[in-house]
């Protein structure tokens, strides 16, 4: 009972944290979900994948906000489902050997995403908000000639990734939040990472990034997405239910506001990134899985 146990502490800890993003939730309902296929009473492949589907609810629901954490479990359902012929312990197997398969593609995913982003950022002057992971892997691997990182308050995530930068040699510096807007003007790209891209192009991320893709869209310059596939949504915000309310971590950005996202299959600008939902058929089908 094990992995019930995990299970239940990882939807408290999803529930109460405030820090981390999309990959960081991904990942830890991921193992979760792993450790229920190994430890869950289940006599057949049928109630196995019942278990799972239940625990990838309640997981799911633990950060509606997030999508990165209802499309890493629609995906690792949806392989399940597509292997429900297989006795339980073969499933059981196979479920822990494609978690462990979708913790590595996400590592894979910031490496070749930060790839794509590198000559944009050769000797750019940077402003980014929060610490998105994908967005740190991409300010390393690229040569930034200085980097501004917004506080982001009230955690200071921003400070994090600053002193991360510059214990890497990247020229990097924290301003306070309300600074950050002002800072664009004489930037080269805002770089931001994502908690979700919907399909219409809307980007949900950190509340704060809105005020500074507006900014760099008055100052003409472009504001770019660093976003793994799984944290895509199948549907537009709208039909999402997503809206701002008071008190919320996140903000939404108009698709007009963004010039490109770019994930591990390729750049696209933000109002064309159904094309890449339409074709990556997990991501519906994950998604009816958990909705239903």
């Amino acid at each position: 009972m094990a992995g019930l146990s995990a299970l239940a502490e990882t939807v408290d800890e999803l529930r109460l944290d405030r820090r981390h993003g999309g990959s960081w939730a991904a990942r830890l309902a991921v193992e979760a979900l792993a450790a229920t296929a190994a430890d869950a009473p289940a006599p057949s492949s049928e109630e196995l994948l019942e278990r799972l589907a239940g625990g990838a609810r309640e997981l799911s629901a633990s950060r509606p906000g997030l999508v990165a954490v209802a499309g890493a479990l629609g995906r690792l359902l949806a392989a399940a489902r597509s292997a429900s012929h297989l006795p339980v312990e073969e499933l059981r197997r196979l479920v822990q050997a494609e978690a462990q398969g979708l913790v590595d593609a996400r590592d894979r995913a910031a490496r070749v995403i930060a790839i794509q982003l590198a000559e944009r950022l050769d000797g750019a002057e940077v402003v980014t908000r929060s610490a998105s992971a994908t967005v740190r892997e991409a300010l390393l691997h690229g040569s930034p000639a200085r980097v501004v990182c917004t506080v982001t308050e009230p955690h200071g995530e921003g400070r994090q990734l600053a002193d991360e930068l510059q214990e890497a040699g990247v020229d990097a510096e924290v301003v306070d939040d309300a600074v950050g807007p002002g800072a664009v003007r004489t930037a080269d790209v805002v770089l931001v990472g994502a908690d979700t891209v919907f399909r219409c192009g809307t980007l949900e991320n950190k509340i704060g990034t809105r005020p500074l893709a507006e900014a760099a869209a008055a100052a003409g310059v472009p504001t770019v997405v660093a976003c793994e596939v799984i944290k895509l949504a199948p549907v537009t915000a709208a039909e999402a239910g997503v809206r701002m309310t008071e008190g919320a971590l996140f903000d939404l950005t108009a698709p007009e506001l963004v010039a490109e996202v770019v994930t591990e299959e390729g750049a696209y600008p933000a109002n064309e990134v159904r094309t890449l939902v339409d074709r990556t058929p997990f991501l519906r089908e994950g998604w009816a899985l958990l909705t239903r």
